[in-house]
């Protein structure tokens, strides 16, 4: 069986697990949607069967709340966390070559009581992962960020020289080590507008962004920075296999806009392949029929590529 137009040519068949994210969202419906769609890979779907394909391979995780579309219940996140363990017990042991997640919403789970800023940082707690690194991937065009799901005021204590070396670092060796190429660049957003100006417009570009790329390049890392973000996308910035963003919303933008729906969310670092969608829950939508499966598509074709490495 070949994957549906992921064009990845893969050797071998890949045994993932799909989680299928918050029931009131759009998650169940777009893993259905995997039931209709052919891969190079053996899926297994961690959630509650009654919501999902019967033609899926299910682990059945029945909620202890009814499911209403639209409306999460808190009461239900306890089980949704419980999928997720099952999911990166069964990478870590073998059984799975990698994991894929449908979305979450935080502040559902939060509200349950449990301490929860997204799956990026719970994974690598499941997993004793010290610094985990999120990159989103639409064809040739990736995004890192070297801060993920925090308030922008904290953005700036938050990226010290050590935390931004041991990001591009983790970059490095997992563009080499998953995806396979032998000799990362890396480009790397300034903090500050225009990366600074000099020390006009802020003084971490200058101060610790620069010296700790300089230090990286002596190390023998393709790297290169801080360049002003609002350039670093474009041709101007020279070829390059991935831009590090300083935050969140600095990176994102760009590469949503460039294939919303179609890109895919990789966490590097950890010691299991893991990716999931580019979007929400969709709250809005859940339960009309009319929710894009391409991300989760794209996510199980990715994550099937990156095992078969």
């Amino acid at each position: 069986m070949e994957a549906a137009s992921s064009g990845w040519g893969l050797r071998r068949i890949a045994h993932l697990v799909v989680t299928a994210g918050e029931p009131a969202g759009i998650g169940p419906e777009l893993c259905s949607a995997l039931a209709e769609t052919p891969f190079a890979a053996d899926i297994v779907v961690v959630g509650d069967a009654s919501l999902l394909d019967d033609r899926l391979q299910v682990i059945d995780m029945p909620f202890p709340a009814p499911v209403v579309c639209g409306q999460p219940d808190s009461a239900n996140a306890q089980t949704l966390l419980d999928g997720l363990k099952i999911a990166v017990e069964g990478c870590l042991s073998g059984r799975f070559a990698a994991m894929v997640t449908a979305p979450l919403a935080k502040h559902v789970i939060a509200a349950s009581g449990v301490h929860f800023t997204g799956h990026t940082e719970y994974l690598a707690d499941l997993t004793n992962t010290e610094l985990p690194v999120m990159m989103l991937v639409a064809g040739d065009l990736r995004v890192a960020l070297a801060s993920t799901h925090i308030p922008l005021r904290d953005v700036p204590d938050y990226i010290t020289a050590a935390r931004l070396a041991a990001v591009i670092k983790v970059l490095d060796q997992d563009l080499r080590s998953k995806f396979a190429i032998s000799a990362p660049e890396i480009v790397v957003c300034g903090l500050n507008p225009h990366a600074g100006e000099g020390g006009l417009l802020g003084t971490e570009d200058e101060a610790i962004i620069a010296p700790t790329i300089a230090s990286l390049v002596q190390q023998g890392l393709n790297v290169r920075g801080p360049l002003p973000a609002d350039t670093a996308f474009t041709q101007a910035a020279g070829s390059h296999d991935v831009v590090l963003a300083m935050y969140h919303d600095q990176g994102l933008p760009v590469l949503k806009y460039a294939s919303f729906g179609h890109a895919v969310n990789v966490t590097l670092g950890l010691p299991i392949i893991r990716t999931s969608v580019d979007h929400g829950t969709a709250f809005n939508i859940a339960g009309t029929g009319s929710a894009d499966a391409g991300s989760l598509i794209a996510a199980v074709e990715l994550a099937a590529a990156l095992a078969d490495q």
